[in-house]
């Protein structure tokens, strides 16, 4: 699974590629890790995109104490009764902007950073992961993660990969009911990203 990703980019930026609002967000880019802020884009009850920050990581359910407490930063299993809920919600579902990801390689063991594989109608730099996004104990959002296919890719692609979101499949995500936007969760084709360097 990614254990830090990578937002190069300003607000304004993110807002542009994205179709969204920055309204007033200060990000002016940074690696991200658990419990880090970072903006993600919702889709407001007048239908409009903004940029708001949220916390990486979504408290886990009792009984965790304080002292043990761990965030969760992704969602592998959609039909797990803790996120069911939230997914079924377009309005708790969000896109996370990321410009490179850390994942890492079974086959090889080393994790290397990927990018977002230049897409027809999209940003060549940033891209757009599924997530979810909750206001429990704080404003905290998760990343929808899958399998690659790796049966039509090479044979050093990460186990696990975030979501990336085409421009049509955002909006799709943001706004179907979720016996639509669930289609979405399938393995990643490699032609969606493509790999830099080890860290």
């Amino acid at each position: 699974m990614p254990v830090s990703y990578t937002l190069d980019a300003s607000a304004q930026a993110i807002g542009r590629a994205l179709n969204a609002d920055p309204a007033g967000d200060v990000w002016s880019g940074g690696t991200l890790h658990a419990g880090s802020y970072a903006p993600v884009v919702l889709r407001g009850s007048d239908g409009r995109r903004r940029l708001l920050p949220r916390q990486w990581g979504v408290p886990p359910p009792p009984p965790h104490t304080m002292a043990t407490r761990h965030v969760v930063t992704t969602l592998r299993n959609i039909e797990s009764p803790f996120w069911i809920g939230t997914l079924r919600h377009p309005r708790m579902r969000c896109l996370v902007p990321a410009t490179h990801f850390l994942a890492s390689r079974p086959r090889h063991g080393a994790p290397r950073w990927w990018a977002a594989a230049p897409q027809e109608g999209g940003d060549g730099a940033i891209m757009a992961f599924a997530g979810v996004w909750r206001d429990s104990e704080v404003p905290s959002f998760a990343i929808v993660t899958v399998a690659p296919d790796d049966l039509s890719g090479p044979d050093d692609l990460p186990a696990v990969v975030p979501l990336v979101l085409s421009p049509a499949e955002q909006e799709r995500w943001l706004t179907q009911e979720w016996s639509k936007a669930e289609a979405l969760v399938r393995p990643l084709h490699p032609d969606r990203i493509r790999p830099l360097g080890t860290p």
